[in-house]
């Protein structure tokens, strides 16, 4: 079966962003690679940008989040779309209250986290990185 990982373009703090996120879920990246790392005469890279994020990788469970910083001769991501989500689902109400509680700090929540009208405990938010999360856990989809 495959696999879906979401991967994600900042405007020059993925560093940053993923260490918070490490400090939420645990673990170590599986890959950082700067663009300096792939800098040649073919690729130049401006020294202003040498140490930004080409590409970094958290593992969570059974999937990888992955980034890297938009360059800037390919201009600004908008850090205001809303047209996709990261969802978490979680293993319990409490996994699911220490993800919300630690990734909304510095962020704007949308929804707090509580029961849901469709009965599932649900919460969403945009974190200080303007990166939009569902936090969800259903007891009916646990085993």
């Amino acid at each position: 079966m495959a696999s879906i990982n979401p991967h994600i373009n900042f405007n020059g703090n993925a560093e940053e962003a993923f260490n918070f996120y490490r400090s939420v879920f645990g673990g170590e990246f599986s890959k950082i690679v700067r663009f300096k790392d792939l800098a040649s005469a073919e690729f130049e890279v401006p020294e202003h940008e040498a140490n930004k994020i080409m590409h970094i990788a958290l593992p969570i469970g059974k999937t990888i989040l992955m980034a890297n910083d938009v360059p800037e001769i390919l201009g600004r991501t908008n850090e205001n779309e809303n047209r996709s989500k990261i969802v978490i689902s979680a293993d319990s109400k409490q996994e699911a209250d220490k993800l919300f509680n630690g990734l909304s700090v510095g962020g704007q929540i949308e929804m707090p986290i509580s029961d849901s009208p469709w009965g599932s405990y649900f919460g969403m938010f945009r974190d200080k990185y303007g990166i939009e999360w569902m936090v969800e856990f259903d007891s009916n989809n646990k085993g």
